[in-house]
């Protein structure tokens, strides 16, 4: 019998949601619960961890889990690993649906770093204005860090901030490149700090930060171990069909 599993919480998983369902295929959609109010989905959603590699390697037994899809966010690299793992040692197919990498264009101006503790380095300099991109589970890294003045944008307002200096906008994507054009220029940022999430949804502030010509400190994403690994969901329903899951097409 066929079970999908989609480990979610990002555009991609939420498309491959809605096809999953228009297909008829039995799928449980997974949240990491990091967000207060996540979108509602067409399938079964379970919210939380997991406990560990050997907690999904027991969750995957347990509801006969035939197939996991890895659709969490680039940097979500600690539920990959687990993933990888937990399937290896269950047997269980598993394939990342994986947004493209962003890549400089012309008139942009990156400075790459190879995770959060190298950008709290680098942020070790005199007070400047800074759009902190990075989420908030990282924002306490960044108190080490405390002159500069911090523009966030959060999915929920944060019960307490552990910056001392910092204003909060409250939204949730996809933006504009005009509206982030016009937020950098009310908050008077000089630098953009931002995760390489790729896709589409959060662009919009690297489009503004070329026009108005700020630098941005990018953070390359985490290496992870070798998998099997889509870019759409047209590769999915392939990767499927021929792992044996009957598409009805």
């Amino acid at each position: 019998m066929t079970h999908l599993l989609i480990l979610g919480g990002t555009t991609e998983a939420n498309a491959l949601a809605k096809t999953v369902a228009e297909q008829g295929l039995a799928a449980t959609y997974s949240y990491a619960g990091r967000v207060e109010n996540p979108r509602p989905q067409p399938l079964p959603v379970r919210v939380g961890g997991f406990g560990g590699v050997q907690g999904l390697v027991a969750y995957i037994h347990h509801n006969g889990i035939s197939h996991v899809i890895d659709a969490t966010h680039p940097f979500a690299s600690q539920m990959s690993r687990n993933a990888i793992e937990a399937c290896r040692d269950a047997q269980t197919p598993l394939a990342a649906l994986t947004r493209p990498a962003w890549r400089a264009q012309s008139g942009d101006d990156w400075r790459h770093v190879p995770d959060i503790p190298a950008a709290v380095d680098a942020l070790n300099v005199e007070a400047q204005r800074v759009f902190l991109a990075v989420g908030r589970m990282h924002l306490e890294e960044f108190s080490a860090q405390p002159q500069h003045h911090y523009l966030l944008r959060l999915v929920d307002a944060p019960e307490e901030l552990p910056l001392p200096n910092a204003d909060v906008v409250v939204a949730r994507g996809p933006f504009a490149e005009a509206d982030d054009r016009a937020l950098m220029q009310r908050h008077g940022t000089q630098l953009v700090v931002s995760k390489n999430a790729g896709g589409t949804g959060a662009r919009a502030k690297l489009d503004a930060a070329r026009a108005l010509g700020l630098p941005v400190l990018m953070i390359d994403r985490p290496v992870l171990p070798e998998r099997t690994e889509l870019s759409t969901i047209a590769q999915v329903l392939d990767w499927l069909a021929h792992s044996g899951v009957n598409l009805g097409v």
